[in-house]
């Protein structure tokens, strides 16, 4: 009997870290929270999505550093199906990108939407710059011409960063992603 519970006390010290790491993986995406929500309108199926918490000590560091940050959102339409892998009915690309500059102290920020340069500013205040890398509003992505009605849908969105290659460990490298499944009702 006691050495079944000698192995078992062993096993249980082997895992421990394992087990540790695993719970602080997971604690650390579940930090970061991507909400997305579809509206067609007009002919457009308009795109809002938030990326909370996503701005952390790290990125901060690198921005202030002066390096230039690009977050990116790769947006699918998709369509479920039952007996095969879900259709992709169309696909976007959002970039928003933040360059800090020490000597004035503002931040230059843009957005791209599919390599097309839509907005661009420069701020003074980081909550602004913030506002501009992770929080989207509206956005004219897909036409609703390429729906079908009354079907469902999805929209899933994954995130990243670049560059990819920094020296330090992004909190959240492999990306992240939201959802949002919705049914197209034309009237």
């Amino acid at each position: 009997m006691m050495g079944h519970q000698s192995a078992r006390s062993r096993l249980a010290r082997l895992a421990a870290p394992f087990v540790m790491a695993l719970l602080i993986a997971v604690g650390v995406h579940a930090d970061q929270n991507m909400q997305v929500t579809p509206l067609a309108r007009d002919g457009r199926l308009l795109v809002t999505f938030r990326l909370s918490d996503a701005f952390n000590d790290d990125i901060r560091t690198a921005i202030h550093s002066g390096l230039t940050i690009t977050f990116v959102y790769d947006v699918e339409l998709r369509r479920g199906t039952s007996l095969w892998v879900d259709r992709t009915i169309a696909q976007a690309t959002v970039m928003a990108t933040v360059r800090y500059d020490n000597l004035t102290r503002r931040y230059y920020v843009t957005r791209r939407e599919d390599g097309r340069l839509e907005r661009a500013d420069t701020v003074d205040r980081e909550d602004v710059a913030r506002e501009w890398l992770t929080s989207f509003d509206k956005l004219p992505l897909f036409s609703s011409d390429l729906l079908e009605r009354n079907a469902e849908y999805y929209l899933r969105i994954r995130a990243h960063t670049m560059p990819r290659n920094a020296s330090f460990v992004w909190p959240w490298e492999r990306g992240i992603a939201g959802l949002a499944k919705f049914t197209f009702l034309q009237q």
